[in-house]
Parts: structure tokens; C-alpha cells; sequence
């Protein structure tokens, strides 16, 4: 399978996020493939956007998200999670895409066991859990998804109908009230495996 490129990220945050559903996300992990079908991502735009985490400019921690579209962004949050973004438009402006939850497809007996023994619903259904079942941790923050060589991308599958796709605003998110109503949240309807419904 084709490997998704830059110029697929170097678009419109929200038209990614939304084109991302369907696609596969794929860990190479000790030589094994793990992977899952992309299921509900959210989206992070700019300085402006109160629930973003450059709202308030270029730091350490978020130097990534002004990096390369289609670099990584992974973060520590709660003193135990990881999370992993895909960075979107142009270099230098801030913008991300989260991805939330995934359909577990290849490697599902490694996700488990890194997962304790979880069920396979369970196994990568939230943005930590999914870092956890698939060895996601900072060493990929600004990693580049793209390199032909990388253990960490995403492959191109046949996305997923706009009759499929649900919008909504965004998970557990701080701001002002454009932030908390923007439906910047993109699943795949009916889909068992999206983490909040």
C-alpha cells in the first residue's frame, strides 16, 4: 500500500482530519507491523484557537506543530499518556490533527498484551490507548511520517463516504466558546471502535 505523502498534509486542517478516516495507521514495531484503520480524529488550528495547545505561541513543548505538515506531534499529558497528532498546512503554522481512536487491524495480539490483556475494543479506542498499544512515545515528537524509511506513517486506504462521517465538537477541551463549539471532531458513524459516542 501506497504511503499517504507531504502534500496530503500540507492542506486545510479540517479537509485532513476529515480525509484522514479511513486511513491506516501503521507502527513498525521490532520488525512487526502494527496497525489500525483510522476511526475519529480531531482538529487544531492556529494560534487563535483557544483549545489549541500554540494558543499561546511557539514553547518547547509544542515546537512541533510548527514544523513540517506531516511530522509528528506527540505530547505527555497527565503524567502517563501520550498522545499523537499529524501536523497539517504549512510549515511555521501551527495546526494538527489528533488522532482518537483507531479499528485495530494487523498485530492485535502485541496491542493486547502492551494493552493488559484489553479487549480488542478496548485496545486502541482513546488517544492514549492507542499510543500505549502501538509503542507511540516522545521519541516520535517531530518524527516525519512521510520518510520512505520510517517506523511510524500512514498508509492510504479508501476513505470513508461523507454519509459515514459524524461531526461534533471536540473531547474534554478548555477555551472560549468558539473553541468549545467548533465541530472540529470527525468519526466514522456507527463505528464501535470511536472512543466517545
Amino acid at each position: 500500500m501506497e504511503r499517504l505523502g507531504r502534500d496530503f498534509f500540507a492542506r486545510d486542517t479540517l479537509a485532513v482530519a476529515r480525509e484522514l478516516l479511513g486511513q491506516r495507521l501503521v507502527r513498525v514495531l521490532e520488525g512487526k507491523r502494527l496497525s489500525g484503520r483510522i476511526v475519529e480524529v480531531e482538529a487544531y488550528v492556529g494560534e487563535e484557537d483557544q483549545a489549541c495547545h500554540a494558543r499561546s505561541g511557539r514553547t518547547e513543548r509544542n515546537a512541533s506543530m510548527y514544523g513540517l505538515p506531516g511530522c509528528a506531534y506527540v505530547y505527555f499529558i497527565y503524567g502517563m499518556h501520550h498522545c499523537l497528532n499529524v501536523v497539517t498546512e504549512q510549515e511555521g503554522f501551527p495546526a494538527a490533527v489528533l488522532v482518537r481512536a483507531l479499528e485495530p487491524l494487523e498485530g492485535i495480539d502485541v496491542m493486547r498484551a502492551r494493552r493488559g490483556g484489553r479487549t480488542e475494543v478496548e485496545l486502541v479506542s482513546g488517544p492514549a490507548r492507542l499510543c500505549q498499544a502501538l509503542a507511540i512515545d516522545r521519541q516520535f515528537d517531530g518524527a516525519d511520517l512521510c520518510e520512505s524509511d520510517a517506523d511510524l506513517f500512514i498508509e492510504q486506504e479508501e476513505g470513508v463516504p461523507g454519509g459515514a462521517v459524524v461531526t461534533g465538537p471536540r473531547v474534554g477541551v478548555r477555551g472560549d466558546d468558539a473553541a468549545l463549539a467548533a465541530l472540529w471532531r470527525f468519526c466514522v458513524r456507527d463505528s464501535r471502535y470511536v472512543s466517545r459516542r
